[in-house]
């Protein structure tokens, strides 16, 4: 008879095998959400340190803005990984659809919110300058908004399909697209006016509508479309029977909103220590939060492969699951971290060949070494909680962890003692390591549960 460990070991090869299969298209789909936002700071550093600052106070609440809304959304992946869990193919095409006109008026509202950017940077102690300047950025990338909600809940959809590779593929080619756009707006080139950190967001905004167009057309012709009911009409009540799908997606945008409003406030912090303090943070920031959206690609795939094991009532591969999706996510962000902490000067000149401000971003860089894991690693647990149907426990644990830790450490470090930028990481490093420990406690404490409950019955 074969040991615990010689049944253990192929099980899980086999999760680590499909969690990598299907994370992989989906860590290219998240991260390159972020590409664009790197490589348009990569470019503006280019031109001028003020350029990168007024695209870096407005990049910081829109991505709490666009992290919010496909929290909102995260719902559609749950409830179609349930139905295919449980067999229910033809109800995919509903939950897909119940999702578009959601998306639709999340993103208006979302645009309406991007109108107010500079009474609002006002208001949270920016310079008058910085406020006009990130004000017009912030109301030209709303414009995108519609498109990237659209966008995120067909992907979503697909993913909950495991059928991630469409929306990496259509992510490549706009990625490509903007790249050429922002030569046109922010340099002035082939006739264009050169508009700086406007062109950029131009740019974004035109990507973004394109990109929804061109995976809604994907699902629309998709293998297997009268499987899935893809082509179905919008059911009648369809707001009242997408509650449950909303409830998912309600709770995760409260989590996401929690966690990135709080380190959007740290901007703000930075802001307050002046331009190049703005502009290296902004720089540190973008890099990291290009690597936090790999973390969430990977935590995306581990809350799918959750979710179909919980719509089985698998519970002993839904736990393997969570915890192949950490592991995997550590070692992923462990390599990415040895970059960090050893060649902080050359992540830096990526994006800007101004000597003072890689000078400034370098150090912050470094230590973001350690916050990346920490904060990869709570990402995917949170992730793995709601794919067992544990909806409200991580924007709990979010809510303590950032902003009665995160944000009062943060201030107290950087403004009170004068650490500066560097006690803003230092406060990200203790937030994201508190939250991960609680996640993973409760993630830990409903499996031993459930695991219970089995060996009852």
């Amino acid at each position: 008879m074969p040991d615990d460990s010689q049944r253990l070991m192929p099980r899980l090869r086999g999760h680590i095998v499909e969690t990598v299969k299907l994370a992989a298209p989906v860590v290219i789909t998240r991260a390159g959400i972020m590409v664009m936002a790197a490589v348009d700071t990569a470019m503006l550093g280019r031109t001028h340190v003020d350029q990168v600052a007024f695209y870096g106070i407005s990049v910081a609440p829109f991505i709490v803005i666009i992290v919010a809304g496909i929290g909102l959304m995260f719902g559609t992946v749950v409830a179609t990984s349930h139905a295919v869990g449980r067999g229910m193919d033809a109800e995919c095409g509903n939950i897909w659809w119940r999702s578009l006109p959601y998306a639709l008026l999340l993103g208006m509202a979302g645009f309406g919110v991007c109108l107010l950017g500079e009474p609002f940077f006002l208001l949270a102690g920016q310079t008058p300058e910085i406020a006009e300047g990130g004000g017009r950025v912030i109301a030209i990338l709303g414009i995108g908004m519609p498109g990237t909600l659209l966008y995120c809940t067909t992907a979503f959809f697909l993913e909950g399909l495991r059928r991630p590779t469409p929306a990496m593929v259509v992510m490549i080619v706009v990625n490509l697209l903007n790249v050429l756009l922002n030569w046109f707006f922010i340099f002035g080139n082939a006739g264009f006016p050169a508009m700086g950190a406007e062109g950029a967001a131009w740019s974004t905004a035109i990507v973004r509508l394109v990109m929804a167009a061109m995976l809604i057309a994907y699902v629309w012709w998709m293998p297997g479309r009268e499987k899935y009911a893809v082509r179905g009409l919008l059911e009648r009540h369809w707001w009242r029977k997408g509650k449950q799908q909303r409830r998912y997606g309600f709770a995760t945008g409260t989590s996401y909103t929690i966690e990135e409003s709080a380190f959007s406030a740290l901007s703000f912090f930075a802001g307050m220590l002046g331009t190049l303090s703005l502009a290296a943070y902004t720089i540190q920031n973008i890099a990291v939060a290009f690597v936090f959206m790999s973390a969430l690609g990977m935590a995306s795939a581990t809350g799918v492969r959750v979710g179909i094991a919980h719509g089985r009532g698998d519970w002993s591969n839904r736990t393997m699951a969570a915890w192949t999706g950490l592991g995997l996510v550590i070692v992923m962000l462990g390599g990415i971290g040895v970059v960090f902490a050893f060649l902080p000067a050359s992540v830096a000149r990526i994006f800007t060949s101004d000597p003072t401000l890689i000078a400034a971003a370098a150090p912050l860089i470094a230590l973001s070494a350690i916050a990346i894991m920490t904060d990869g690693g709570q990402v995917v647990m949170a992730n793995a909680l709601r794919g067992a149907a544990e909806a409200w426990s991580p924007p709990v644990i979010h809510a303590a962890a950032f902003y009665l830790l995160m944000l009062p450490l943060a201030w107290y470090l950087a403004i009170h003692l004068g650490k500066g930028t560097h006690g803003l990481i230092y406060a990200i490093i203790a937030g994201s390591a508190v939250s991960v420990v609680l996640l993973i406690a409760r993630f830990w404490l409903i499996s031993r549960r459930q695991a219970a409950i089995g060996l009852a019955t």
